[in-house]
């Protein structure tokens, strides 16, 4: 499936495309090397599911957006290590997370299931 709609699907089940335009038109403002490491960044997000809302791309695309005007080097925003820059940046949104909530009604459905209503 196409990057852009596996977003479309995940944007529009969380209900708030208008901030996601936006969040798109801010990021194809910014400088070349920014544009990229962002896009990387939106994808592996995509893929594994680690953000909640789309307030997780508002929230990076301000800080790259504050990294440029700042020149600040990409390298210098993310780290040596992408993969732990962006792990740790989402884990700020894990309240928000989709895997959080299905976990939370297996959870609740097994509870019930076995009787156990006293946990929620």
């Amino acid at each position: 499936m196409d990057i852009s709609k596996l977003a479309g699907k995940v944007i529009g089940d969380l209900g708030d495309k208008r901030l996601w335009w936006q969040y798109k038109k801010r990021k194809e403002a910014l400088s070349e090397s920014y544009r990229t490491a962002i896009d990387a960044l939106e994808r592996y997000l995509m893929v594994v599911g680690l953000g909640g809302s789309v307030t997780i791309f508002d929230d990076l695309i301000d800080l790259f957006e504050q990294s440029a005007a700042n020149g600040t080097p990409v390298r210098e925003v993310v780290g040596d290590d992408p993969v732990e820059f962006i792990e740790a940046f989402a884990a700020n949104y894990a309240a928000d997370s989709w895997k959080k909530r299905e976990r939370k009604r297996l959870t609740d459905a097994i509870d019930r299931a076995a009787g156990d209503t006293t946990q929620s």
